[in-house]
């Protein structure tokens, strides 16, 4: 699955989390953020807001972060295209995963542009409701042009984004099949061979077509909004219960979101393995009918009758533990929807805080919410791609168990022992 398509996996996604870590952390608490200016990028005034559209993009700390991870990657993906310059898809797998998560967050930094804009359109609206005259038409219009110019952005941004990434995974996919295809005189007589060739490895490409994806978006906003919603706790003194704490809303969010996950892990703890036999005992089903076409000795309906009564039994327990996993989903997803105006309710009834800093609160909460709900809300495609992952595991085991029989002087060593 993953060595087909990218050199040495385990250690390029060791090394891709260590090397990413250290930027992060370096342009966060190092101080690397900082460096432009001296660099000659310059910088914004201590406490200027930022600019409201696409100037937002084009300021000095943006035009630093672009060279900033140039530098970064070319330095990561200069160094496993020298590794592995014998592999026939590190051009995709290197250099496009990097594209893939630029984009990617660029696309967050969207998001947060929005943000930002909302701030002075829920103002200007505020005032208009409650009759400042210094309001005029002009000010919601230039407003809406702005919108329009971040939306636009956005929009072309995703459809090009959605087009890479495509090209992206059926490249991955040609390599798995490429990997598998190549040993097909070795693994044609392993049992399912052919559907793990070509039904497996299109649906492990178009899950982790949208899976993927979403993960690294999950990451980059968390690394693009935790930031927002760390500034955006000032404007909030304390929370319901608990009273004044650090950082409220960068607080409280982080703990609601990791008892969101938690809770969904452990009441779905028991699906992955549900799903994976469920797969087995289709196949089990499939694989009778398929020989009764031929031989008039099998698929019997007694037989037949035992295959499709495993089928029922699993599908039944699988509807049960279903049953109350999307109960405790329904209950957390609805929760969620309340959850950041009760923690605001001291705020709001203080009157500390204007219509537009509650929208960007929201937008911002929701954002680093959802980014750790990552699990919650792609739990039963994970399940899913779990169970492919798993029949995949197992055939390239089989491939494995094979060469290696294959091998010269195998017969003589097995017999030995």
């Amino acid at each position: 699955m993953f060595r087909s398509f990218f050199p040495r996996p385990k250690l390029f996604f060791l090394s891709a989390v260590l090397w990413s870590l250290v930027a992060v952390l370096l342009w966060y608490l190092g101080g690397a953020s900082d460096w432009g200016a001296g660099l000659g990028f310059g910088k914004s005034p201590e406490g200027e807001a930022p600019p409201i559209g696409l100037g937002f993009f084009v300021t000095p700390e943006y035009l630093w972060f672009y060279v900033y991870y140039a530098v970064f990657t070319g330095l990561f993906g200069g160094f496993w295209w020298f590794y592995s310059r014998d592999h026939r898809w590190q051009v995709w797998s290197i250099w496009g995963s990097s594209l893939i998560i630029f984009t990617t967050y660029f696309s967050v930094q969207i998001s947060v542009a929005i943000n930002n804009w909302r701030r002075p359109f829920g103002d200007t609206l505020q005032n208009a409701l409650q009759g400042d005259k210094g309001v005029t038409a002009g000010d919601f219009y230039s407003l809406m042009l702005t919108f329009a110019q971040i939306a636009f952005l956005s929009m072309m941004l995703f459809v090009l984004n959605r087009f890479f990434v495509s090209h992206y995974i059926f490249r991955w996919r040609t390599a798995m099949n490429d990997y598998y295809v190549a040993k097909w005189g070795n693994v044609r007589h392993i049992e399912g061979a052919s559907q793990r060739i070509q039904e497996d490895t299109m649906r492990f490409a178009s899950i982790m077509e949208g899976l993927g994806v979403s993960m690294i978006d999950a990451v980059m906003t968390l690394i693009a909004f935790l930031p927002v919603l760390f500034a955006l706790s000032e404007y909030v003194q304390e929370l319901p219960i608990v009273g004044a704490i650090p950082a409220p809303l960068f607080t409280a969010a982080i703990l609601w979101s990791i008892f969101g996950t938690a809770l969904l892990a452990i009441v779905g703890i028991k699906l992955p393995g549900l799903e994976f036999h469920n797969q087995r005992v289709e196949a089990a089903y499939r694989k009778e009918l398929v020989y009764g076409e031929d031989h008039e000795d099998r698929a019997e309906p007694i037989k037949l009758e035992e295959l499709f009564g495993n089928v029922r039994r699993n599908y039944f327990r699988l509807y049960f533990h279903y049953l109350y996993f999307n109960l405790a989903r329904g209950f957390y997803l609805q929760a969620d929807n309340l959850f950041t105006y009760f923690i605001l309710v001291p705020t709001i009834v203080a009157g500390t805080i204007t219509y537009g800093i509650v929208q960007q609160i929201l937008t911002a909460f929701g954002q680093v919410s959802n980014s750790f709900q990552y699990l919650v809300n792609s739990w039963s495609t994970i399940i899913e791609l779990m169970s492919i992952y798993k029949r995949l595991q197992g055939f390239e085991a089989s491939i494995a168990e094979r060469e290696q029989n294959a091998m010269p002087g195998a017969g003589d060593l097995g017999a030995t022992e």
